[in-house]
């Protein structure tokens, strides 16, 4: 039998061992790092190819593919998003992703990203939670309490010194088991009845569910001045979670208006509706929060490059580790012109 050569295996990282190296780093550390990652990516964006992602929609969800380069490594993601997936007992998000080398277009990393997109989303939450929530900001509501909720909340705990979520869901079953999972979080946790008590005394208000529709999770009486809007449910055509006029009275802050114009909250707005760019206030080219009664709005929908510093995060983590395994996933002959040959010496 051939062995493959080291030019023919790529570090791959399976689902038990991102989990392991989860646990290994700690989950609110991890979290706090991948957000480093981004933040610093974010700051070089002018380097980065980017394009909205590419979809394929269909009646009962989409399947995406989320591509990007910084001229050095060549990152995508595969992701798909079906709501109904959870009444048959399945994942409303799946994906895998990979890094590839641009000089000779070599994979570098393949890795899982089912969980690995829950710790960028809710980095990428947490990170603009920093530069747009108010200061005092203690208390979040988490409207919305599916497989993203625990990974929310914890995420502000660490980054933005939330200490209290407010848990409000359709079914309560998903929010007895968001309450179970932070029992030990540190974190102190309410049940809640009625969207309208979620938000009561809330800074943050993170909006977090998953129906392919255009919904009104939040109302215009519902937001008072000075909060934090962070809106990650939205993220396709047809899809939002708050009413129209909350974005008229918002700042409205954005990853890459390209793509968030079709897919986020202000797909509901005119197109030349103004929105500020994230990099640009990480930059300092923009302004953030500018005092205690601005309404800030992230209208989240995630970005290639996001998944991009995710895998980058990964592929420096694994070194010298033994959370990943080679994959011979590469034909390598000895001759790159004789591929003929090594199909026929394997016989």
């Amino acid at each position: 039998m051939m062995q493959p050569s080291d030019k023919a295996l790529v570090p791959f990282v399976s689902v038990d061992n991102m989990m392991r190296l989860v646990h290994h780093i700690g989950l609110e550390k991890m979290i706090t790092q991948i957000a480093a990652q981004i933040e610093s990516d974010f700051k070089r964006w002018e380097s980065f190819d980017k394009t909205p992602r590419i979809p394929a929609h269909s009646p009962q969800g989409v399947i995406e593919l989320m591509p990007t380069s910084d001229g050095e490594a060549y990152g995508f993601k595969y992701v798909n998003g079906h709501p109904k997936n959870t009444s048959e007992g399945l994942q409303t998000v799946t994906a895998f992703g990979l890094l590839a080398d641009v000089y000779t277009g070599y994979p570098t990393l393949l890795t899982e990203m089912t969980m690995l997109t829950a710790l960028r989303t809710a980095a990428t939450s947490a990170l603009v939670g920093s530069y747009l929530a108010p200061n005092s900001s203690r208390v979040m509501a988490m409207i919305g309490n599916g497989a993203q909720s625990e990974f929310q909340c914890l995420a502000f705990k660490a980054m933005c010194g939330v200490d209290t979520v407010r848990l409000y869901d359709t079914d309560h079953a998903a929010t007895e088991k968001c309450a179970a999972n932070l029992k030990n979080s540190g974190l102190t946790v309410v049940h809640c009845k009625t969207p309208e008590d979620a938000i009561e005394g809330a800074q943050i208000i993170t909006t977090c569910t998953a129906d392919k529709k255009n919904a009104t999770i939040l109302t215009d009486n519902m937001v008072g001045p000075g909060v934090h809007i962070n809106a990650i449910g939205g993220d396709c055509p047809g899809k939002t979670e708050l009413h129209r006029d909350i974005l008229l009275r918002s700042d409205i802050f954005v990853e890459y208006p390209e793509q968030t114009r079709i897919e986020g909250e202000i797909q509901a707005l005119a197109e030349d509706h103004p929105v500020t760019e994230l990099w640009q206030v990480m930059t300092g080219q923009a302004k953030g929060r500018r005092d205690d009664r601005q309404i800030t709005l992230f209208d989240s929908v995630g970005f290639a490059i996001e998944d991009f510093s995710a895998l980058r995060y990964v592929q420096s983590a694994i070194k010298d580790t033994d959370f990943f395994e080679p994959l011979d996933m590469l034909a390598d002959p000895d001759d790159p012109r004789d591929l003929y040959g090594m199909l026929m010496r394997a016989s």
